[in-house]
């Protein structure tokens, strides 16, 4: 897969937040006509660490669909040259995700990442980093909040509130299986709210994560060596 050479990482977490805003910019946070439709390929991203820290381990995992089942995958490991700053994870993880893109054989219709999309203090979480440089719609499913006000979330499977940042919405609160914590879920490149929401569920089994995730987080943490 062919990837644009994007920007430079070797930032300060200053020039980090500066370019976070500008290219925030540049996003489409709406159904991007021009999108491949169907989507038949939907691909997990999700990162590790080795080697204490030093070593960044990003797995992609490409999933048919509607099947759900793995069609290929791919793992980089890089020097890790980024401090841990919250709200500046890609700049950590990123180029490694990067890295492990380029060696797929095909390109998939859509992303979803581990971490957040617009729901951002600048607008532009990992998901929404990616989905730009990809030219990917993608979508940020995180397990925790990084910013923003929410109502309980609707106990059963499916129910969802928004995600506030004063008057704007971000993102939305989902309950993706009942009696479990809640996903937060914000669109990160060329989609709608309402279609990332759609897609988190269409890609969800009998577990709280979707199998994007899950198959990406087995293979970012596999130790066995089996996918390495």
């Amino acid at each position: 897969m062919k990837i644009a050479q994007p920007h430079r990482w070797d930032l300060t977490p200053k020039e980090a937040m500066a370019l976070q805003s500008r290219l925030a910019e540049e996003l489409v946070l709406h159904d991007a006509p021009g999108a491949r439709n169907p989507i038949t390929r939907v691909a997990g991203v999700d990162v590790g660490f080795e080697d204490g820290g030093a070593t960044t381990r990003a797995a992609v995992a490409v999933l048919g669909f509607p099947s759900l089942e793995l069609e290929t995958a791919a793992i980089a490991r890089l020097p890790t040259r980024f401090p841990y700053v919250p709200g500046l994870l890609s700049f950590r993880e990123a180029p490694a995700v990067l890295a492990a893109m380029k060696q797929l054989r095909v390109k998939p219709d859509l992303l979803l990442c581990d971490g957040q999309g617009i729901a951002h203090p600048r607008r532009f979480g990992i998901a929404s980093h990616l989905g730009l440089l990809l030219d990917l719609p993608s979508i940020g499913v995180a397990k925790t909040r990084l910013t923003g006000i929410h109502a309980e979330a609707p106990s059963e499977r499916g129910g969802w509130t928004p995600l506030y940042d004063g008057k704007e919405i971000i993102g939305a609160v989902l309950r993706s299986r009942q009696g479990v914590k809640p996903l937060y879920i914000s669109p990160g490149h060329r989609i709608s709210l309402e279609s990332a929401l759609a897609w988190v569920m269409a890609c969800l089994t009998r577990y709280r994560l979707p199998e994007t995730t899950r198959w990406a987080h087995r293979l970012a943490s596999d130790k066995s060596g089996k996918f390495a």
